[in-house]
C-alpha cells in the first residue's frame, strides 16, 4: 500500500500534467475533468499505477485531494473537479467479468443500446432535526438512499428524529445510465451479446448516445438481489461506475484531423488519380467491380443535406442497391463498409424485423419503468453508413418500414402512448438476390427482383450484377482469390513458424493492401463532409438538365413510356455533389456531371429498359410493369371481353390467343399475360381452356 497516495499525485501531476493543470484551472468550472494517460502513470510509478487498479476508490479520492492541495497561479478552487484515468492496458468483454474483478479499475468495450434522461442525483443530503432545527449532512455513496438510523448530530439535542430533507441545502450531480452491450462482430458463432449497466455523473454524463461504440473506464460494483416474494437473494449483480469514457467510433464530422493530416489530405485531393486510389482502397480483396467501388465513395462522402425556406428537406445521403447473383461478394462489399464508416450496422433479411431495423417500445429497466422507445439499426446508423443484407428475404411490412427512414430520413413511432420522431440520417447500402436464385438474361431484370417498386424507387442507384462465365475475367479473379488466400496464410502462420519472415508476408499482402490506409481515408472523408459544401454552376446545371429533358422528350408521346421522373435528377445532384466532395472542390464542375451521369446511366441501362421497344421506362422501377406490358394487359381484357360476351359465357382460351396474334401481340406474350394476370387474380379459368374475367 502506497503511504501517502495524496503526496504521490500531487508530484506526479506537477511533473508531468502542469500545462494540462493550468488549462483545467483556465477553463473551470465549464470543464472539470483532467484526463490522465494510464502509461504515462505506469512510466513514472509502476507499483503506484497497479495500486490504482487494485484500490480504484482510495487512490482516485486521493488524486481529487491531490488538486486542491497544488497551489495553482490562477485563483481557482478546483472542489468539483476530477481526475479521469483513460487508455487503461487491457478491455474486457461483459462475458469476461468475474467476482474477482469487482471492486478494480477495469475497461470495458461494446455499443451504446439505451441511454435515459440525465436527471440530478443526490451525492450529500441535507438533514435537519425537527425538534431543535439542527441542520447535518449525510452524504449518499450507494445505489439506494440511506435515511435509517438518523441521530441528530447537535450535543445539546441528540435525539432520533424526526427529520426533514433540506433539498435547496443538499449537494447534487448530475447522473445518466446507459447500456453498454458487446460489439456484434466479437462474438463467436451462436453467442449472445451481453449488455452491461453503466453509471455516468457529473460532466460525463448527456455526452453518449445510443449507436455509439465507446471504452468505459470505470471501477466494477455488484448489487444483492432482491424479491419482495423471495427476499434477498445470494446472487449479486454488477455493474459499472464509470469515471471515463473514450469513443472508438465517431461520426465523420466528429473525427479529429490534425494540421499534418490536413497537409497529407490537401495533397491527396491535388492528385489526379484520387477516384482511382479511393476506389482501390475499398474491399481490396474483392477483385473488379470499379463501377460498384466508385459509387461506394461517393457514397461515403454523399451529398448534403439541405433545408429550404419554406422549410422543406431534401436528403444528401445516396442510396444504393446491390443486386446479383450468389457467391459474388455483395455480402463482402456490405461488411467492408460497415467497418470503414463510423456508426456503420449491419443487419441481416430474414432475421429483421421492422422493430429491429426501426425503433420500438420496451419497458425502461434502467430508468423508472415507463415505456420507451429503443432505437433500431436505421437509428444506430445516423450519420453512418446502414448495411442491409438479403434484402429480399424480409416480411413486406417490415421493407415498408424502410419508406419513410431512406426518403424522409426519419422514423416515426406512435407505440404505447410514447409519440416520437427519430433520425436516421444514414445512407443506406443494401443487398439481394434474384427470386430463383440467379438472373434469367432473357427476362427482364426488374420483375426478377423481389421488392416493391415504392422500395425500388427509393434507391439512387441500382447494380445489377451478373455471374457471366468469361475465361480471361475468371482467370484473374481466381488467380487474386489464391494470392489472397496465400497471404493470409502467411499471416496467419508468422507468429509460430520460424520459416516465414515479415518481409515474405509484406511482399504477399501487396495484391490485398489498399490503395489508401483506411484510417487516412476516414479522416479524407470526414474532411470532405466537414468543410466542402459545392456549388452546382450555370454548366453543371445546363448539363443536368439537358439530360433530364432528353430522356424525358423520349416519354413526350403518350404512347411512349415515362424514362425518368425528378427523383432521378435528385439523385443525379447528389452524386455530382459527391464526385466534387471526393476531390475537396467547392465547385461542382462537368466532369462532375458527367461522372454522375455515367454511372446512374450503367444502372438505369441494366435496370430500367423495356426489352420489347428498347426504350428506357421509369415505370419497371417505380411500378414493376413497364408500360408496354400494362397496355397489352389492357388489350388483352378487352379481348377476353368481347369475347366472353360474344359466347355469352367464357372466353375460350384459344380463341384469345388468336385475336391477341391479330392484334399483333406475339403468342407466347399473351400467354405470359394470361398467366399473371390469374396470379394477380384479374381472370379465372372455371373451366380447363376457358376464361373469364372477375
Amino acid at each position: 500500500m502506497i503511504s501517502d497516495p495524496v503526496a504521490k499525485w500531487e508530484e506526479f501531476l506537477r511533473s508531468r500534467y502542469w500545462d494540462d493543470l493550468l488549462e483545467l484551472a483556465d477553463s473551470y468550472p465549464d470543464s472539470r475533468s483532467l484526463l490522465v494517460k494510464f502509461p504515462d502513470l505506469d512510466k513514472y510509478d509502476p507499483e503506484f499505477a497497479e495500486e490504482l487498479l487494485e484500490n480504484p476508490d482510495q487512490i482516485l479520492e486521493a488524486a481529487g485531494a491531490a488538486l486542491l492541495e497544488i497551489d495553482l497561479p490562477l485563483d481557482v478552487y478546483l472542489d468539483r473537479a476530477h481526475v479521469r484515468i483513460i487508455d487503461l492496458p487491457r478491455h474486457y468483454k461483459t462475458r469476461e467479468l468475474r467476482s474477482d474483478h469487482i471492486g478494480k479499475l477495469i475497461s470495458i468495450e461494446g455499443l451504446v443500446r439505451t441511454a435515459t434522461e440525465v436527471r440530478p442525483k443526490i451525492v450529500s443530503a441535507a438533514f435537519q432535526c425537527q425538534r431543535c432545527g439542527y441542520t447535518f449532512f449525510r452524504e449518499q455513496t450507494g445505489t439506494k438512499f440511506e435515511d435509517s438510523g438518523l441521530k441528530c448530530e447537535n450535543q445539546a439535542c441528540d435525539r432520533g428524529g424526526p427529520f426533514k430533507l433540506i433539498l435547496s441545502k443538499s449537494k447534487f450531480v448530475d447522473a445518466q445510465k446507459i447500456r453498454v452491450q458487446e460489439s456484434p462482430e466479437d462474438l463467436r458463432g451462436g453467442e449472445q451479446p451481453q449488455t452491461l449497466d453503466v453509471e455516468l455523473e457529473d460532466d460525463l454524463a448527456g455526452q453518449i448516445f445510443p449507436g455509439d461504440r465507446v471504452i468505459i473506464n470505470g471501477i466494477l460494483k455488484s448489487y444483492q438481489r432482491s424479491t419482495p416474494q423471495a427476499g434477498k437473494s445470494t446472487y449479486f449483480d454488477l455493474f459499472h461506475k464509470g469515471i471515463s469514457t473514450e469513443m472508438t467510433e465517431q461520426e465523420f464530422e466528429e473525427i479529429e484531423i490534425s494540421p499534418e493530416d490536413k497537409e497529407i489530405i490537401l495533397q491527396m485531393a491535388q492528385d489526379p488519380e484520387i477516384y482511382a486510389k479511393i476506389r482501390g482502397s475499398i474491399a481490396p480483396s474483392i477483385f473488379g467491380y470499379d463501377d460498384v467501388k466508385e459509387a461506394l465513395g461517393l457514397q461515403l462522402v454523399s451529398g448534403f443535406e439541405k433545408k429550404l425556406p419554406d422549410g422543406a428537406r431534401i436528403r444528401g445521403d445516396i442510396h444504393i442497391l446491390l443486386v446479383g447473383d450468389p457467391g459474388i461478394a455483395k455480402s463482402q462489399l456490405l461488411r467492408y463498409m460497415t467497418k470503414i464508416s463510423p456508426r456503420g450496422i449491419y443487419t441481416s433479411g430474414k432475421s429483421t424485423t421492422s422493430a429491429g431495423l426501426t425503433a420500438t417500445a420496451v419497458k425502461d429497466e434502467l430508468g423508472d419503468g415507463r415505456w420507451t422507445i429503443e432505437a433500431g439499426a436505421l437509428v444506430l446508423a445516423d450519420r453512418g453508413i446502414a448495411a442491409v443484407d438479403e434484402l429480399d428475404k424480409m416480411d413486406n411490412e417490415d421493407k415498408s418500414a424502410l419508406h419513410e427512414a431512406m426518403e424522409q430520413q426519419t422514423i416515426s413511432v406512435a407505440k404505447a402512448g410514447v409519440m416520437a420522431s427519430l433520425k436516421s440520417r444514414c445512407s443506406m447500402l443494401a443487398a439481394a438476390n434474384p427470386k430463383l436464385g440467379r438472373f434469367d438474361k432473357y427476362e427482364p431484370i426488374a420483375p426478377q427482383i423481389n421488392l416493391t417498386p415504392a422500395l425500388m424507387s427509393r434507391f439512387d442507384l441500382i447494380f445489377v450484377l451478373t455471374d457471366d462465365p468469361d475465361a480471361n475475367r475468371d482467370s484473374k479473379i481466381a488467380e487474386h482469390i489464391l494470392k489472397s488466400n496465400y497471404a493470409g496464410e502467411l499471416a496467419t502462420q508468422i507468429s509460430w513458424n520460424p520459416e516465414i519472415t515479415q518481409q515474405d508476408v509484406d511482399e504477399a499482402t501487396v495484391i490485398i493492401k489498399p490503395e489508401i490506409e483506411p484510417e487516412l481515408l476516414r479522416k479524407y472523408v470526414a474532411y470532405a463532409r466537414k468543410n466542402i459544401f459545392p456549388k452546382l454552376n450555370e454548366d453543371v446545371r445546363e448539363r443536368l438538365r439537358g439530360y433530364y429533358v432528353s430522356l424525358r422528350s423520349q416519354g413526350g408521346d403518350s404512347s411512349k413510356p415515362v424514362p425518368v421522373t425528378a427523383r432521378q435528377l435528385e439523385g443525379l445532384v447528389r452524386l455530382s455533389e459527391a464526385s466534387a466532395r471526393l476531390r475537396l472542390s467547392d465547385k461542382i464542375e462537368l466532369e462532375d456531371a458527367e461522372r454522375a451521369i455515367r454511372i446512374a446511366h450503367a444502372c438505369l441501362q441494366k435496370i430500367g429498359i423495356d426489352p420489347e421497344t428498347g426504350f428506357m421506362d421509369v415505370d419497371i422501377i417505380a411500378t414493376g410493369v413497364s408500360k408496354t406490358t400494362r397496355d397489352r394487359t389492357k388489350s388483352m381484357k378487352e379481348i377476353v371481353r368481347e369475347i366472353s360476351k360474344e359466347n355469352q359465357g367464357s372466353a375460350p382460351r384459344d380463341v384469345v390467343l388468336d385475336r391477341a396474334v391479330e392484334m399483333g401481340i406475339d403468342r407466347s406474350r399473351a400467354e405470359e399475360i394470361i398467366d399473371r394476370m390469374r396470379r394477380d387474380g384479374e381472370l379465372i379459368e372455371p373451366r380447363p381452356g376457358t376464361l373469364r374475367l372477375l
